[in-house]
Formats: structure tokens, sequence, C-alpha cells
């Protein structure tokens, strides 16, 4: 076990480990540390605590020391002086005609360096740029391109649900989403309803994924033949979430019916066969099997007068 304590450098950036030295560091203070970029002043997340030593990186650094009222003064100073440099570098890059789009400019607690992110479609040759911002602020200058995720996260904004995108806020390393998981979830392939501001699939597909993957796991699949308390059918449609199948019994003029899972045995057809529900989950359909046999047409009339909000309150009675 190691002690370490968490440090952040930015409001919702990501939070590093470092070695307390042996200092009683409490959640809120602020420490000086070197890192990769420079000397940077970072606030601490989480104070002194133990973990594996699996956990943290094998060269774990320790902390320089506390930050004074000083060091936080020249911090707060460097993000007012940000602002400006992220201007001034917006005006050079206009004059020399580059194709690229400054997202954030950051000062080093020193002001040794100071970095400019930006997002591009390609390569860019910034050689006269670089050379320009020299002259400028007579410092080490360096540009970084990063990609557009990256940019949500350190601009922030609203996403289609309303809500603080969940880069900025929460999410502190970038999953991988793939479009299979829109599919799991039976969600619209349309890029327009899938991705976020970003351009990219929306980041929360992966919040729910592993409870699609084992919800689709233990119910047929479309296609599938099953039997039912009213004989042989063919599943025309899976709701997971609910736990209902919508199954086309016996001849095909007969109008589909939705069933619960747990009434339905499988006998065949599919991509797979369905496997055993664990015995303690609530969403097979296994605690409650009575089966719902209304035909889809009636249940749709009756939703829209409002009947299906009546039926539930009567199942309850």
């Amino acid at each position: 076990m190691k002690k370490v304590i968490s440090v952040r450098f930015k409001e919702n950036g990501k939070s590093y480990y470092f070695d307390p030295a042996g200092a009683d560091i409490k959640t809120g203070e602020y420490v000086i540390v070197e890192t990769a970029r420079g000397v940077e002043c970072g606030e601490v997340v989480q104070g002194v605590r133990e973990i594996a030593d699996a956990a943290v990186p094998k060269a774990l650094k320790p902390i320089t020391r506390m930050a004074d009222s000083v060091d936080i003064r020249r911090m707060r100073q460097n993000r007012e002086d940000e602002k400006r440099a992220y201007r001034t570098c917006q005006e050079c890059i206009s004059r020399h005609g580059l194709e690229m789009k400054l997202v954030e400019a950051e000062y080093t607690l020193d002001r040794s360096k100071i970095m400019f992110y930006f997002t591009a479609d390609g390569r860019v040759d910034f050689r006269e740029l670089v050379k320009d911002l020299a002259g400028i602020f007579h410092t080490r200058i360096e540009l970084r391109q990063i990609g557009v995720r990256d940019e949500s996260k350190m601009i922030g904004g609203l996403g289609i649900c309303g809500q603080p995108f969940c880069c900025s806020r929460f999410l502190k390393d970038f999953q991988p989403v793939s479009i299979k998981m829109a599919k799991e979830q039976g969600l619209s392939l349309n890029p327009t309803k899938i991705s976020g501001a970003c351009g990219r699939l929306m980041c929360c597909l992966a919040y729910e994924e592993s409870a699609y993957e084992y919800l689709n796991s233990i119910m047929p699949m479309v296609g599938s033949t099953v039997r039912t308390p009213d004989g042989l059918g063919t599943v025309l449609e899976v709701n997971p979430v609910s736990g209902y199948l919508r199954v086309r019994c016996g001849a095909e003029s007969l109008s589909p019916r939705y069933y619960k899972v747990g009434v339905c045995e499988y006998i065949s057809g599919g991509k797979r066969a369905p496997r055993r529900p664990d015995p303690d989950d609530d969403y097979s359909g296994v605690r409650n099997p009575a089966p719902v046999v209304a035909s889809s047409d009636d249940g749709e009339k009756r939703c829209a007068g409002g009947g299906c909000a009546r039926k539930r309150a009567a199942e309850k009675e």
C-alpha cells in the first residue's frame, strides 16, 4: 500500500496521484508539484489515503511543497493573463491565414511556458506562428493539437438532454463508444440523434451498455420461435427494458400479442439461443410471469385514451 493524494489542475480536469511526502494534506488545499508540463499549482481533491501499489504509477512523484498565498495569487493572475494570450493568438492565426481553431491558452505557474490548444482537420504548419508568439510573449511557446472531444470538455456547453456536458462535469477519461452500443439499445442510427455537440457518438451510450448486453442475452432474438400460453409463435419485437416480447402466434392473420419473457419458452431460430437469466435479477420476468395478451392494436388505442394507466392501477389493486 502507498500513501497518495489526488491533485487536480483544472476545475473539471483529470486528477493525478502524487506522493504527499509525509505531509498531512487535507482536501481543498493547494500544492506545488512538478509535472511533464513544468511547475504547476494544483488543488487537492482527495487528501492522504492508502491505495494498492498496482493502482499507482511506478514513478510516483512527490509534491514539491505546500502552496502559499503568493503561489495561489500568481495562479489566479495567470488565469487572467491566459484570456489576453488567447485573444492575441487568435489575431496571429487570422493574420497568417491558418486553418486551425484555437481552444485554450494555458500558462505554467512560473510562466516559463505557455501552451496553446487547437483543433484542425489535418496537419498545420505553424512555425511562423510560433515565431510571432515567442516575440510577443518572450517565453517558450508550445502548440498542441487536440481532438474534438477534448475541445468539448474544455469549453463546456449543454447537451441535447438539456444538461451540461458529461465530459465537462464528471467524466475524467473518455471511454470508447461504438455504433454497436446504439444497436444493442435499439436506438435510431440517425447520426444527428446519437451524436453529441462534438460530432462524435454520445458518451452516455456507454453508461447502460452492460445492462443492455445482459438483458439482450437472456431474451430471444427477433425471428425466434417461442412457445407462449397461446401456442407457438414468432418473435417480432423485443423490449429488453420492460421484458416483453411481441409475438405473432398461429396464422399470419392473427394480430401480434405481447408476452412477458418469463412465460415464453425458446424453441429455435434467431442468431443465437438466449442464456439462462440470473436467479436474482428483476428484469427477466421470472418473478412476475403473468402474460400480457392484449393485441398491439388494442393496446395502442387504450394507451391513446389513457387506458394503460387505468389498467396498471387495476393490476396493482
